[in-house]
């Protein structure tokens, strides 16, 4: 009996034996390479030219420093005194990713398992809220986030994240693949709905929650106009923010440059460390939802 041939993908390594198919495999592939190249080439130049000092970077074309200045890192942390905003990003995170999942994913649940009167009014109004851009809506969120004083906070930033239309309607459509059964025996039980929200839908969706994780930590790690006009000289600032406050500062290119390998470094180490978990959960939550 023929042994049956492993294949990943599309393509099989039989297909690779027909020239016609072997040739767009190889220029694909090239594409491939060359578009990895484009988008990590910014990052490697930025991370060479932190290493030199300011009149190599001034006066060299080279790309790769005479000298390794890794020293030269730890003397600009300490300089721009990093730790103080990168606690003040870290702060926002935090708040943001539990808004995140708490505010969005509660209302998500009632509107896919409770449906109270008036449920599909909200359900519209969450995707016409989709339709909005975001920058529309700054003006009167400052304004009103000064009216209620809570600018200078870091609550706006929680809470702004905690109404995001998007992250409801993943909620939403990935709760209404959960068993009704589950909802209902715990009913029967006498478990309130708040109950059911937090001991059995949320560990059900642990899937959609990272996704939702993921994106709430991006978002709130590299936002800068909200961040900038309600904690803008209060010694609050996040790292974004401290980043843009250095146009005009005393400090050279390289260090700016050093800044923003600072401003890099957390989202990337945490996507090497992560991306197993990270392509595995959105793989089942593209499945499931």
């Amino acid at each position: 009996m023929a042994k049956r041939s492993e294949h990943n993908g599309i393509i099989r390594a039989f297909d690779l034996k027909r020239t016609n198919v072997r040739a767009v495999y190889n220029l694909v592939v090239i594409f491939g390479v060359i578009a990895i190249f484009l988008g990590i080439a910014p990052l490697i130049w930025v991370l060479f030219s932190s290493l030199k000092d300011i009149k190599e970077f001034v006066r060299e074309s080279t790309v790769l420093p005479k000298t390794w200045q890794f020293s030269k890192f730890a003397q600009t942390w300490n300089e721009l005194k990093f730790i103080r905003y990168y606690r003040n990003s870290f702060i926002s995170v935090i708040g943001s990713v539990i808004s995140a999942v708490t505010f969005n994913g509660l209302l998500g649940y009632a509107l896919s398992k409770i449906k109270p009167a008036g449920s599909k009014v909200v359900y519209a109004l969450v995707m016409w809220g989709l339709l909005i851009p975001a920058t529309t809506s700054v003006v009167p969120l400052f304004i009103n986030i000064n009216r209620v004083g809570l600018s200078g906070t870091f609550w706006p930033l929680w809470l702004s994240i905690g109404a995001n239309a998007f992250y409801v309607i993943l909620f939403k459509n990935f709760f209404d693949s959960l068993p009704k059964s589950l909802i209902e025996a715990a009913k029967i039980d006498g478990c309130t709905d708040l109950y059911i929200f937090r001991a059995i839908a949320i560990p059900l969706s642990q899937a959609i929650v990272m996704v939702v994780i993921m994106y709430a930590v991006n978002a709130a790690w590299s936002d800068f106009l909200l961040p900038y006009l309600i904690l803008n000289n209060t010694g609050l600032e996040t790292v974004m923010v401290r980043l843009f406050q250095f146009r005009n500062s005393r400090y050279n290119d390289v260090q700016i440059l050093r800044a923003i390998i600072f401003v890099m470094a957390p989202p990337i180490v945490l996507f090497f460390i992560f991306q197993k978990q990270i392509t595995q959960v959105t793989m089942q939550s593209g499945i499931k939802g």
